[in-house]
């Protein structure tokens, strides 16, 4: 019970988000296109919150996804759809924070 409570609240050991960029992660910037046209990760895909339920079927479950947005807000709620779908996904929060880890 404690352990769903931590992982609900994103308590706990924190994800190495560049270990996982570095192992060939899928980034999933849910912005609008504008706001992913006014700047982005060069790795990332646009696919905006508002559409990406009816994308899902297109992306492959392969590799870890990280989900991005503005604040984290947005690629919060992307993450829960997608690991309802079976993904494995991590919330990177703001892509700029990301870009620490672009090559």
């Amino acid at each position: 019970m404690i352990e769903k409570i931590k992982k609900m609240l994103g308590i706990g050991p924190k994800v190495d988000l560049g270990e996982l960029i570095g192992r060939g992660a899928v980034i999933i910037d849910v912005r609008s296109t504008g706001e992913y046209a006014g700047g982005h990760l060069k790795s990332s895909i646009n696919i905006p919150l508002n559409v990406l339920g009816s994308q899902i079927s297109k992306l492959k479950k392969d590799k870890p996804v990280i989900t991005c947005c503005a604040s984290g807000m947005r690629s919060g709620s992307a993450k829960s759809m997608l690991q309802s779908s079976g993904f494995e996904v991590y919330n990177g929060g703001s892509w700029y924070n990301l870009k620490k880890y672009e090559r």
